[in-house]
């Protein structure tokens, strides 16, 4: 009898709007295709992968325009159904292309079989070896009788190892020839699998479950709670060093025992080795790492042990999210309030907001955690949108580190032109002569912010971005931070000629460069983006400091949070106020998220902490509740700011994002962009009293990497917004064009 025949509806791994649907293709006899399946099919001239959406048994096109799955590319079905309606959710939410969604769901380099399984040759004893230790010893005793010592060797070896086998790279070429000529052993390739450089570290042994605080006990028992009933958002405010982790920990316990899967989510990459061997030292390879500075096969090695079932925690940064964790139970998204949650590149999506939906789609509980919430997460925790857990003492109620305020105003005065003011190197010498250790953040990188000419004002601008240029004085290069670009630096202004060149400003370098001077033979470490450009650059810096061999840590934001170093005593917040003059309604937030979450690392084991803290500006609210540690003062400060100028919670921030090449192309698709709402507006006008504000215009940067930049803004009333009016701005977004780029941008990270 003919068997009946079966379709499958493929999303096309091509990025264009003119193939943004399902095409129907034929599934030959006794070829296993599932939903979720990712697969090869005919497309025009070519050969194109594709991802299975729907399975179908009835076509209503001739069978002869119907072609057929050339072959499945996986062993198992790449996309879980869960995340295949996420893709779907994430195609409206972010006016991208199906397959601009679909894409994240899997490791890039699966795209097109750039990534393959690993294997390696296995030397093993024969079978009749390995069952019989009398002919065992009578082989290796021929081989001493012949003289071939090195075959006898490698005969004992494979006779201790387990499963009487070992990689053959392990044993001598030449005898393992010979032993293979001579029938005793057999070689074969096996898979492997690659083994991420974080699990190597020796951060945290092994340790049984340490005795809980009250306040982690009851925290606990409310997810625990929310747990059994399946559903639930929270978040945890709890101080630095009140026991967060612990917390994570437990809930993946408690997932595991009902067999559920667990995603703990961190702000950055430089924090997975830290919070991988916390999980690791309970559930061992039980738990995963996803993150982009894997390498391509250790990311795909993990992504299958996750989707394999086999590692059932997953730790990573914002694109762990769409791991393929089957019967999710827990989201943990640990300092829930780092914009590097946001996604700037296409599509632009929150990670928050997409766990969010992952754990309502699978009843799943998700745990925001912060000791400084994001202020529109607190305000809504407040008014009961989501769970309020609060955690205000640190283990064993030790003490929140001391912090004190130096005015570098008064440093100028008394001739102290350095980064470090006497204060902060009168606490250094004490911490380093005590053997303890300190961390100095600075957030910016280089060693000058930028290079000005005294005499005309000129300052040396990237050609390809719309931004100062910053000097490096370990190559004595001008830098651009954003398209990487770099330059010599120049003796002689371009403008007018004069020789009045100057470096302003400071970054990491320079802080680095004047402790030095002042501690001659102190062994000093520099962690920023600079330092950490190799695969494991990161990685190597923390465990250098946490084993002691350097007594000061100098970096950027990403030594500012999550870190646990127990012999940090002192903390130093270089220019704490360098962020408070951005134009972005949220720089005292920022500022003041930065310096508790630093301030937060000293003081976190037997000895107390002190905090420095330097800036122009001590008088700021943000400042002096950061140096309070008192979350709540800055809260209600900030709130009636926000409140008096109509900035979030109380209105949300939307853009389409217009990029390209062409600075009149740019801005006339912007400015259609903003015909079309006016005209959307005249035919709704009650929906136009929910617009506070709407303008197109150049971006603040203008340019970036060569390519223009303008927005279409609008600022919207948080209570009562319409989803209309967001749709019709994802409508803008997806209008797909050859020479300008779009991109829809909700309460985006950055104005700028």
């Amino acid at each position: 009898f003919d068997c009946p025949l079966r379709y499958c509806e493929v999303a096309v791994d091509v990025a264009r709007a003119e193939t943004a649907r399902l095409f129907t293709y034929v599934i030959p006899a006794g070829m296993d295709v599932s939903e979720g399946s990712r697969v090869l099919a005919p497309f025009g001239g070519r050969k194109i992968e594709g991802y299975v959406l729907r399975l179908t048994d009835a076509c209503a096109l001739p069978p002869e325009k119907i072609k057929p799955v050339l072959c499945v590319l996986d062993k198992k079905p790449a996309l879980l159904p869960e995340l295949i309606r996420l893709a779907d959710w994430m195609t409206g939410q972010y006016a991208c292309l199906p397959v601009d969604a679909l894409r994240l769901l899997i490791p890039a380099q699966m795209r097109g079989g750039r990534v393959k399984e690993k294997t390696e040759a296995v030397a093993a004893l024969v079978d009749s070896l390995s069952s019989d230790p009398a002919a065992l010893a009578d082989a290796i005793a021929m081989c001493r009788r012949g003289r071939a010592s090195a075959q006898a060797d490698a005969l004992e070896l494979l006779a201790k190892a387990p499963n009487r086998e070992l990689p053959r790279s392990a044993l001598p070429p030449a005898a393992i020839t010979a032993l293979v000529r001579k029938g005793l052993v057999a070689v074969e390739r096996r898979e492997v699998m690659r083994v991420p450089r974080a699990y190597d570290s020796d951060i945290v042994k092994a340790a049984p479950d340490p005795p809980l605080t009250n306040d982690q006990s009851r925290v606990l028992g409310t997810l625990l709670g929310a747990m059994g009933d399946r559903e639930g958002a929270f978040l945890l405010w709890g101080v630095t060093g009140s026991g967060k982790t612990e917390v994570y920990i437990r809930l993946a316990k408690a997932a595991l025992e009902a067999d559920r899967g667990v995603v703990v989510l961190v702000p950055e990459i430089s924090l997975t080795p830290q919070m991988t061997s916390w999980f690791r030292a309970r559930f061992g390879d039980g738990a995963a790492v996803l993150h982009s500075r894997l390498s391509p096969g250790e990311r795909y090695d993990e992504w299958r042990r996750i989707r394999a079932g086999d590692a059932r925690i997953v730790i990573g940064a914002r694109s762990a999210v769409f791991a393929p964790v089957e019967r999710l139970g827990v989201i943990v998204v640990d300092e829930e309030h780092e914009h590097t949650y946001l996604s700037e590149r296409h599509p632009c999506y929150d990670a928050r907001e997409v766990a969010r939906k992952r754990c309502e789609d699978a009843g799943a509980v998700l745990l925001l955690s912060s000791a400084t919430p994001a202020l529109p997460d607190f305000a809504r925790a407040l008014r009961g949108d989501i769970r309020l857990l609060e955690m205000p003492r640190r283990v064993l109620n030790r003490p929140m580190p001391e912090a004190e305020l130096v005015d570098m105003r008064r440093e100028i005065t008394r001739g102290n032109f350095s980064v470090i003011s006497s204060r902060l190197a009168a606490e250094l010498s004490d911490c380093i002569r005590a053997g303890r250790q300190a961390i100095l953040l600075m957030n910016r990188r280089g060693y000058s912010t930028f290079v000005s000419c005294r005499a005309c004002g000129y300052v040396e601008r990237c050609g390809q971005c719309d931004v100062s240029m910053t000097y490096h004085i370990a190559d004595g290069a001008l830098r651009c931070h954003y398209c990487g670009s770099s330059r010599t630096p120049p003796e002689i202004c371009p403008a007018c000629g004069s020789s009045y060149i100057r470096f302003f400003g400071a970054g990491t370098q320079k802080v680095e460069q004047a402790v030095r001077e002042l501690f001659p033979g102190t062994a000093v470490l520099r962690m920023d983006s600079d330092t950490t450009q190799g695969k494991n650059g990161y990685i190597d810096i923390l465990k250098k400091f946490r084993d002691g061999e350097a007594s000061v840590l100098i970096g950027t934001q990403m030594i500012a949070k999550g870190l646990d170093f127990p012999r940090v005593t002192l903390v130093g917040v270089i220019a704490a106020d360098a962020m408070l003059h951005l134009p972005d309604y949220r720089s005292p937030e920022r500022t003041f998220q930065l310096i508790t979450q630093a301030a937060g690392r000293a003081g976190r084991a037997e000895h107390p902490g002190r905090v420095i803290v330097q800036c122009y500006d001590p008088d700021h609210y943000s400042i002096k509740a950061a140096c309070a540690q008192d979350y709540r003062a800055f809260y209600e400060q900030e709130i009636v700011y926000r409140r008096h100028h109509l900035y979030p919670p109380y209105t949300r921030m939307t853009r389409v994002l217009y990029e390209g090449a062409d600075v009149d192309m740019v801005r006339a698709a912007c400015e259609a962009g903003l015909a079309d709402m006016d005209d959307f507006f005249t035919l709704n006008p009650e929906l136009r009293r929910q617009v506070v504000h709407m303008n197109a215009r150049e971006a603040p940067i203008k340019f970036i990497k060569g390519q223009h930049r303008w927005q279409l803004f609008l600022k919207l009333y948080a209570k009562g917004t319409s989803a209309q009016v967001l749709e019709r701005m994802s409508g803008l977004a997806a209008v797909h064009r050859e020479d300008v780029r779009c991109s829809l941008q909700v309460d985006p990270p950055s104005l700028l």
